[in-house]
């Protein structure tokens, strides 16, 4: 095993990335020099890739053992950092634990102790009260997004997880929101404190307002969609109700979107994103659930459906546009007589008569039953699409593999074809289903 761990630098060639930004490579410097760290930046700066480098350093490679352990609010963001960790081809084992799948399929992948285990506090507990595996040798303890965790109600899990913990002799937290107390239960004794938040402020966002004659807005909405063109963005809803409202009427109406909310399966929510990231639809609609934790690209602008009711949450969806030194958009859509809350002032309003061009759909995504599990890699689904579907590269978009089936991403106006050509051959002796997702 020890012969296995990867350097630094093997790890970021093998990401293809060729200089950490400065707030990783502060929060590096710090993580490996001081007990107790938080972390503190915006949305989409790498602070997975910050907190990770310098756990794998800790970590025992004779052990048998969980020997760190990494908290998250939601099942998109324990999946997220599970699969970055893994593309890291770090040598060590790393599973994500988490509600909304049947435990036994954790039991399976935990047969062979991990490592590292990520896991929402709900998971967690439920595998540290059964006593399935030791917990003596978890030294190191990663809360990311803590704020989000306190927010949403985990606060008795969390204590109740952190109780059971002897051994831990270093912590983390990340957060991209400044004001968070961190609870006494967390034993947060004289964190270094790596702050990135103010960084933001140089940040290339316009905020614009979008005013609509009638208190129902959904006409506005389309005609907003129609002015800013192809372009990848996201429609913010305060609830699921609303998601549903405004997705029925973009279908009347023509639009092609996905939808993205915490009363989905997860199943269906994962397939929204991988649809949204190769292109296959331009338009999420979502709750503040894809306000961050979610892994999906930049992007050129947010709208604001429904008004955020805490400056927090105004705070994190404009957050997945201007990220980084991109520019980006954020429109709030509101009736002609609505009140801005106090934390949405100075902000320009703009004619939107103005049409984009708008383009057909080009992208759609095809489902191949076979996946990590099967020993098949992107290449070999590149290989059969070239050689059986006779496709050539600029028709082959995103390939998203995975455990069990595989995503990729190929020209609407083939992918029947394509589904005729491939459905049923076999791809490294496994004989695979492909369809239209």
């Amino acid at each position: 095993m020890a012969n296995d761990i990867k350097s630094q630098e093997d790890i970021l060639s093998k990401l293809n990335i060729y200089k950490l930004n400065p707030m990783q490579v502060e929060a590096v410097s710090v993580i490996e020099n001081t007990t107790n760290t938080i972390i503190l930046s915006p949305t989409g700066t790498g602070k997975t890739l910050a907190f990770t480098l310098p756990l794998l350093k800790l970590l025992d490679p004779e052990s048998q053992e969980i020997q760190a352990l990494i908290l998250v609010p939601s099942r998109e963001l324990a999946i997220q950092i599970e699969q970055v960790i893994r593309s890291m081809g770090s040598g060590f084992k790393v599973n994500a634990v988490y509600g909304g799948r049947p435990i036994s399929k954790d039991k399976i992948e935990l047969k062979h102790t991990p490592a590292i285990l990520i896991g929402t506090p709900g998971r967690v507990l439920d595998h540290f009260d059964s006593e399935r595996y030791s917990k003596a040798s978890i030294k190191t303890l990663i809360l990311d997004e803590f704020d989000k965790s306190l927010e949403d109600g985990f606060e008795e899990e969390m204590k109740a997880i952190l109780s059971q913990l002897p051994s831990v002799n270093k912590r983390i937290l990340t957060s991209a929101t400044q004001a968070v107390t961190v609870p006494g239960f967390v034993r947060l004794n004289k964190p270094t404190v790596v702050n990135y938040l103010k960084e933001k402020s140089g940040s290339k966002l316009a905020i614009k307002t979008v005013v609509s004659p009638d208190k129902n807005k959904l006409k506005t909405l389309v005609e907003l969609l129609q002015y800013i063109g192809n372009e990848p963005g996201i429609i913010f809803c305060n609830l699921r109700d609303s998601i549903d409202q405004v997705s029925n009427f973009l279908i009347r109406n023509k639009i092609n979107h996905a939808c993205f909310s915490g009363g989905m399966e997860q199943k269906d929510r994962e397939r929204a994103l991988i649809k949204f990231r190769n292109g296959s639809v331009q338009v999420l609609i979502a709750t503040d659930l894809a306000a961050r934790g979610i892994d999906i690209p930049e992007m050129n602008y947010i709208i604001h459906y429904e008004l955020p009711i805490h400056e927090e949450e105004f705070i994190h969806r404009n957050g997945r546009t201007a990220r980084v030194n991109s520019k980006g958009t954020a429109y709030v859509l509101k009736w002609e007589n609505e009140i801005l809350p106090e934390f949405i002032q100075n902000v320009k309003g703009i004619n939107i008569s103005n049409k984009a061009l708008h383009k057909p759909q080009y992208w759609e995504t095809l489902f191949v039953s076979g996946g990590r599990k099967d020993k098949i890699s992107k290449g070999d689904i590149a290989g059969l699409f070239f050689k059986q579907g006779a496709i050539n590269k600029d028709q082959l978009g995103v390939i998203e593999l995975k455990q069990n089936c595989a995503f990729v991403a190929v020209p609407l106006a083939i992918a029947d074809e394509l589904v005729d050509k491939l459905n049923n051959t076999k791809l490294k002796n496994k004989k695979v289903r492909v369809t239209v997702l």
